[in-house]
């Protein structure tokens, strides 16, 4: 499942998502390949705005399942946030190759909204028409 959008947290919220930080911070480091713990804390730092501190998470779990169009997305969610917009693009062509279809949300994604305006999301534009049309 791609990451939920962000809204602005109020402070109850950023408190309480701070706990499950440091809880889920703790759990991944007695098991660095917990998948699931990995995936909740990466969206958790990226709710939180510590997009660096996400990519590399999003990293960590690409080279554990380098096939999974979820995580091929959500990584290139992360490039997106980090302005790192060629290694989005071609984060989001190898979600695509490995099956993600979910084409609606990714032209809303409010995490691609960035390189959705960048020249290099062209390409991105086309496989899509091609997709399409295929389809």
């Amino acid at each position: 499942m791609p990451k939920k959008p962000r809204k602005k947290l109020n402070s109850t919220q950023q408190r309480d998502l701070d706990i499950e930080i440091g809880f889920m911070e703790g759990v991944v480091q007695r098991d660095p390949q917990y998948v699931e713990a990995l995936q909740i804390l990466g969206d958790d730092y990226t709710r939180r705005g510590r997009f660096d501190n996400g990519l590399k998470i999003d990293e960590t779990l690409a080279k554990l399942r380098p096939d999974d169009p979820t995580v091929l997305y959500n990584l290139a969610c992360s490039y997106a946030l980090t302005a790192q917009f060629d290694s989005a693009v071609a984060a989001l062509c190898r979600a695509m190759d490995q099956g993600y279809r979910d084409f609606k949300w990714l032209m809303r994604d409010p995490d691609l909204k960035q390189l959705r305006a960048h020249a290099r999301f062209k390409a991105i534009r086309e496989r899509l028409r091609t997709n399409q049309a295929k389809a």
